[in-house]
């Protein structure tokens, strides 16, 4: 029997469906990845270098620099293993934290080299310096009980570490100014002279002045705080010098002006003071 030819054909129709996009192969993560890794490192630099010193800088510099100078001794010399010490100088570049305007060194220290016996005796000298200055802050402020200050002009002496020295504050309090508005120093300033003239006796440091105001009011004509601390850090000088220092022990004055506020206040009265440092031995 043949088909019947009104019967339509059947067509059958295969769709091949694409998904849109696509696979892009996780690129972008491996782009973000290192986006979150150099962000980490950039922080960590950030960190390092604000919770290091100098010296540790420098230490962690020389550790990453590939480039060490090559010995001009090579081996093969005397000794039980046929070769010479670390320390020598021609086998190693020198490393060091250099000088500074206030700590002068030896002619190549200048140049930010240091040899390992100069860093023993420098730490020695610092050491030695740390010990002597606490003795005077004991004096200053009584902490180990026994103190050359009264308790009515305790409260207008601070100290603290640097590495520039000690440096001992003394700083107006609301009852109590160092100096009148006329610029004359009053009897509370005398006194601090004669107990920081004491307890310079105990050491040998030479020792710098630095003054500071508050902030004038900025109705005035003209700013009279660089005049004004220049005068305060002249007439202390002068009342150490009377009081028993040295004069040839004052290796500095410095007149700040208001540039150097102690409070967050810059027109307070806590940031009229005067800095005694005690500076570390050269």
């Amino acid at each position: 029997m043949g088909a019947d030819s009104n019967v339509a054909p059947v067509i059958i129709r295969k769709k091949k469906i694409v998904v849109a996009g696509g696979h892009h192969g996780g690129a972008w993560k491996v782009a973000y990845a290192d986006f979150v890794t150099a962000m980490m490192a950039f922080f960590m630099l950030m960190w390092l270098l604000n919770a290091t010193t100098e010296k540790q800088r420098k230490g962690l510099a020389d550790y990453f620099n590939p480039t060490v100078a090559v010995a001009r001794v090579s081996g093969g010399g005397e000794g039980s293993f046929g070769g010479d010490t670390i320390f020598a100088e021609n086998t190693l570049s020198q490393v060091g934290t250099g000088a500074t305007s206030f700590r002068p060194t030896a002619s190549h220290q200048a140049r930010g080299i240091e040899t390992s016996s100069e860093a023993e005796r420098d730490s020695t000298s610092d050491e030695g310096d740390n010990s002597a200055f606490g003795r005077i802050e004991d004096l200053l402020v009584g902490l180990g009980g026994e103190s050359l200050v009264s308790d009515d002009i305790r409260h207008h002496i601070e100290t603290r570490l640097t590495d520039e020295g000690l440096v001992v504050e003394l700083f107006d309090t609301d009852e109590a100014p160092l100096f009148n508005d006329d610029g004359a120093p009053t009897g509370l300033t005398g006194r601090l002279a004669q107990v920081i003239a004491a307890a310079a006796e105990v050491v040998t440091n030479p020792v710098a002045i630095e003054a500071h105001v508050a902030t004038y009011p900025v109705v005035r004509l003209t700013d009279p705080s660089w005049q004004v601390t220049s005068e305060r850090a002249a007439s202390f000088r002068t009342m150490l010098v009377d009081s028993g220092l040295a004069d040839e022990r004052v290796q500095r004055m410095t007149a700040h002006g208001d540039r150097e506020a102690d409070d967050r206040n810059r027109m307070d009265r806590r940031n009229n003071r005067i800095e005694v440092i005690f500076l570390r031995s050269p």
